[in-house]
């Protein structure tokens, strides 16, 4: 299977291009010259996507500014109009499935209204695929505008589409590691708070990988909107749909403390 991968010099990008370029003929599109070979292509150009996508059997589409902070303007250019780029060139192309990366920020209100106790080991509260949509930034709401692009283009064109909400993966994929204290910025917790939302939200980046394998091996499925986190102590995102959908299991978990 070809599969080209948007953002692949991102963090979850370079875990796909390292985790998954045994099982798949892996096709990286990068906005700038990375240090292994791939396509250098604005992924809101739909001329250059349209380029890059030529020959391709399924996308995964990574590419977008990754801070819940992002400003509109940035935004606008590179979480919505490069949606559309993508999923434009892909129907050109006849590319057969996309794997979008949402994110949780589409429910992210939930979290909010819940701090902090809904990190808590014994906190009942857990969020499934049929939540309201309540983004909590613009961020948010440009991966709603994702979401909701994949439906169309599926509903429309046939496109296989699968929408990961994704949790948080980390570049040095631990969830104790002292630099956690520094996260979360946007949420006002403290250094312990900090720690027990990753027992909750940490997705490893073999369960990442994983969960992308399984849609593009999940052929008789032709859309999905799912969660991602590894088997935390603690989940308030319902994974039950990942697993009756596509056969997502986790095999790792954040420590209890």
């Amino acid at each position: 299977m070809k599969v080209a991968v948007t953002g692949a010099a991102g963090v979850i990008g370079r875990a796909v291009m390292e985790l998954l370029g045994d099982r798949y003929e892996l096709h990286a599109i990068t906005r700038r010259p990375a240090d292994f070979p791939s396509v250098v292509a604005d992924a809101a150009d739909l001329e250059a996507m349209t380029a890059a996508l030529q020959g391709m059997d399924a996308v995964v589409h990574l590419a977008a500014s990754p801070s819940v902070t992002t400003p509109w303007k940035d935004v606008l250019h590179n979480n919505i109009e490069s949606n559309y780029a993508v999923y434009e060139a892909a129907r050109i192309n006849g590319v057969e499935a996309i794997i979008f990366a949402s994110s949780n920020h589409t429910i992210g209100g939930y979290e909010l209204d819940g701090l902090p106790d809904i990190y808590d080991l014994d906190d009942p509260r857990c969020y499934d695929h049929h939540a309201e949509i309540r983004p909590d930034s613009f961020y948010g709401v440009a991966k709603v505008f994702g979401e909701a692009l994949g439906r169309y283009y599926h509903e429309t064109y046939g496109l296989r589409v699968y929408n990961l909400r994704i949790g948080s993966v980390r570049a040095d994929d631990d969830p104790r590691d002292p630099s956690v204290a520094e996260g979360s910025f946007w949420l006002n917790l403290t250094p312990e708070q900090k720690f027990d939302r990753l027992r909750s939200t940490w997705l490893s980046k073999r369960d990442c990988c994983e969960l992308i394998a399984c849609c593009l091996e999940a052929k008789k499925v032709g859309w999905a909107t799912v969660y991602g986190i590894s088997n935390n102590p603690r989940q308030f995102w319902d994974l039950s749909e990942a697993q009756r959908l596509l056969g997502f299991i986790p095999q790792d978990s954040a420590p209890v403390e």
